[in-house]
């Protein structure tokens, strides 16, 4: 990065632990384009609202060489962001998935609309679910995931798409919908 890395607290102290994780993260994107120019990372704890924990924001905007990438997103529906580690990661993550978008283009790649992943729902707990995969694999999804449907209307067997992403314990789905409600055999 040609300009050091500034990190910026919005109603929140700063720590030394938070950055370091937003440093680490920062340098993987760096490895993954090394032409950054400069990156600016804002953490705030927004005013409380009516949620029972604060929800972190994590904002970034990367400088490159004739383009800039922001990332900021109001997660006020997303409950997992009440742990600011988990939204520095999906910040980052975003920031990532905008680099590689851009980086394809520079390169003249299209980029190929494979189909989402499927499966069906094997497991359902209060706030979270399992997909089985054709394969075998079983996806985590969170019920924030889930769209076009109430979660707790999602009956076990019913079959869905859904993006797979890595996750801090493994694969886990995001955007998943609902497309059908066979049941599995002998589920």
């Amino acid at each position: 990065m040609q300009l050091p890395l500034q990190i910026t607290f919005r109603d929140i102290p700063p720590s030394e632990a938070i950055e370091a994780a937003i440093r680490e993260k920062a340098q993987k994107l760096e490895r993954y384009f090394d032409r950054i120019t400069s990156m600016r990372v804002t953490v705030e704890a927004p005013h409380k609202h009516h949620h029972k924990g604060k929800l972190y924001e994590i904002s970034i905007d990367i400088t490159i060489p004739g383009h800039e990438i922001v990332v900021s997103k109001d997660n006020h529906d997303k409950h997992e962001h009440e742990d600011i580690y988990v939204s520095i990661r999906d910040a980052f993550a975003a920031a990532q998935r905008q680099l590689e978008a851009y980086v394809g283009k520079m390169r003249g790649e299209v980029k190929s609309h494979e189909a989402p992943a499927h499966g069906r729902v094997i497991e359902m707990t209060p706030d979270h679910g399992i997909i089985l995969t054709p394969d075998g694999r079983e996806i985590y999804f969170h019920e924030n995931s889930l769209l076009n449907e109430a979660f707790d209307t999602l009956e076990k067997g019913a079959e869905v798409r859904f993006n797979e992403e890595e996750g801090e314990k493994g694969p886990k789905a995001s955007s998943v919908q609902v497309i059908g409600k066979h049941h599995l055999e002998g589920g």
